[in-house]
């Protein structure tokens, strides 16, 4: 499991995120990493130099970010209500409510620790957008104060802040001029290279790892969008927010995950890079929202498994599981079963996705899409839409063990096991409405699946298949048209799109027996 800590510990994953390099107004504080500020910049040859230098001029501009909350509690029902004894029971945390109903609402003070670093001489600060949210369902955020090294502490404001990013940008008002670092270049990050990384970890104060860099353009799969620096420079809770550097100074990375089982530091934890982070930051100080680009499709990438059932080569784009009715990749003439290997003349890979270069494609701007389409190359021009709200894309998923859908009785139309271990039926209104599936859905519903085949891993019973290997299918002939085809081709198996409740429709490789 991925975590990424406040000081509550709650599981918090970031995105991804870019950097900002603030011109200097004349006769300004310089930076605290200007080059000539920080001595002996590289190792000596054949052994690592110590960090101190570096440390002691960085750190100033690190500071720790906490937050006040209130949340808002329901209380448990009293069973006493109504009773003489209600009043009595009340007062040992029972709410007034009747019955199973609870009580009055109560409201608790609650908190949350990060760090963050000054990216300006007028108390500009970054931090994570998880370390200034709430971390409870039901808590509003009242207060931030930052505490800067020297223990003075200020009331913040918060400028702006792109959850999808995990990006906020604070600012505070000082007397004179703050201590600040720059961002650098994080494209230059080569895995091997040094890093430290300063923060506030359980709010012990500063603190300072080092480590080096264990992988570039890593993604967390915690969204469609993240791409860390990875390092082995240790992370804990209250590092969220605070800046890794480079052994020139240079901030290329903010911490903003770890990977744990247990919650401690093992060693894996990730920036999100610098160069990412760059636009994001520089719209949110202007006081601007994030505008990501959109298709509106679902997607999935080509495992050996799909490129084996569709007859293509490995590691070769990303294949189209759903498009939304009316989005800009139906307009654009997508359909289910593409296989999208460009954008705009760059590579789809697992380090560069579809959904990533599509958000970073301008909204309302044409990209250029090339597709395989049954076998065939072709391309389309897709005008990009915005993308919504993270909140406004969230759907529900159908029940499981989905109950109305017809046993095999001998009543029904399902066939028997067929050669991918399936027996299915037509979706009937009645078997849509139970298995929860959009209107617009046709395919077959998945009565019983043989426990023995390579499907029963993979789907089960309730689950809608729309086509196999891209054709449509109505009936179970459909399917076994279908089969008998990809079997005559000498495939191992078929690629079916299946759709469970209202998740959309992915695709399923699955092999002939």
């Amino acid at each position: 499991m991925r975590y990424a800590y406040a000081l509550t510990g709650a599981l918090l994953l970031g995105g991804t995120a870019a950097s900002l390099t603030l011109q200097n107004p004349a006769n300004a504080q310089s930076a605290q990493n200007e080059p000539g500020m920080i001595n002996a910049a590289a190792p000596r040859a054949g052994a690592p130099m110590s960090f101190a230098d570096m440390v002691q001029k960085l750190q100033p501009a690190v500071v720790n970010i906490s937050t006040k909350q209130t949340i808002t509690v329901q209380q448990n029902a009293n069973p006493f209500a109504g009773t003489p004894f209600g009043d009595l029971f009340g007062q040992f945390g029972f709410g007034g409510g009747q019955g199973g109903q609870g009580g009055a609402p109560v409201k608790r003070e609650g908190a949350s620790l990060g760090s963050g670093f000054i990216i300006s001489p007028d108390g500009y600060i970054v931090t994570n957008s998880h370390v200034i949210s709430a971390g409870a369902r039901g808590a509003t955020v009242d207060s931030i104060t930052v505490t800067l090294q020297d223990k003075k502490e200020y009331v913040a404001k918060l400028i702006g802040r792109d959850p999808t990013s995990d990006l906020a940008v604070l600012k505070i008002t000082a007397p004179s001029a703050l201590p600040y670092v720059k961002f650098g270049d994080s494209t230059r990050a080569r895995v091997g290279d040094w890093v430290v990384a300063i923060g506030q970890p359980f709010g012990l104060g500063g603190t300072v790892t080092a480590g080096i860099v264990s992988a570039v353009h890593r993604s967390t799969g915690g969204g469609p969008f993240d791409t860390f620096i990875q390092t082995d420079a240790a992370i804990n809770q209250g590092n969220s927010g605070g800046p890794m550097f480079n052994l020139n100074g240079d901030v290329i990375g903010i911490n903003s995950q770890i990977y744990s089982q247990s919650g401690g530091n093992i060693g894996i934890g990730f920036a999100i890079p610098a160069t990412e982070a760059k636009p994001i930051i520089d719209t949110l100080m202007k006081g601007g929202s994030i505008k990501r680009g959109y298709l509106g499709v679902g997607i999935q990438p080509v495992s050996d498994d799909i490129a084996a059932a569709l007859g293509l080569p490995k590691d070769q784009g990303e294949i189209v599981g759903r498009v939304e009715p009316a989005g800009p990749g139906a307009r654009a003439g997508l359909r289910p079963g593409d296989v999208v290997t460009r954008v705009n003349g760059t590579a789809v890979t697992p380090d560069k996705t579809l959904s990533y270069l599509i958000a970073n494609t301008a909204p309302g701007s044409t990209a250029k899409l090339d597709v395989i389409r049954d076998g065939r190359p072709l391309s389309v021009n897709a005008t990009v839409g915005t993308r919504p709200s993270e909140d406004q894309l969230a759907t529900t998923g159908g029940e499981d063990g989905p109950d109305g859908i017809p046993d095999e009785d001998g009543s029904s139309s399902a066939q028997g096991p067929s050669a991918i271990g399936l027996s299915v039926l037509p979706l009937t209104p009645q078997i849509r409405q139970s298995v929860g599936v959009d209107s617009t859905v046709q395919g077959v519903v998945i009565a019983q699946v043989d426990p023995t085949s390579d499907a029963a891993q993979k789907v089960k019973r309730g689950d809608v298949i729309t086509a196999v290997n891209a054709a449509p299918v109505r009936s179970a002939a459909d399917v076994a048209r279908a089969v008998g085809a990809a079997k005559a081709a000498g495939r191992p198996q078929v690629l079916l799109n299946v759709t469970r409740g209202r998740q959309g429709g992915g695709y399923v490789p699955v092999k002939i027996r």
